[in-house]
């Protein structure tokens, strides 16, 4: 058996990989890492008056993407 390059994978193509072949620890590891390297980025705060309009902007960029 042919040892998988998670490393060459896109984002997409390892999330669909991992999908398929949910048996395979490795891959999910491999992908929990690549989404644990993401930068984050804080929207707003529970105290901001424009929370909730801050919250669907995110949401509706993020769709659009």
């Amino acid at each position: 058996m042919n040892p998988v390059n998670y490393a060459a994978m896109s984002n997409r193509d390892l999330k669909q990989y991992f999908l398929q072949h949910r048996e395979d620890k490795t891959a999910l590891q491999a992908y929990l890492d690549r989404i644990n390297k993401r930068p984050r980025q804080i929207i707003t705060t529970v105290d901001n008056p424009d929370f909730d309009t801050k919250i669907l902007a995110a949401i509706a960029a993020k769709m659009n993407q």
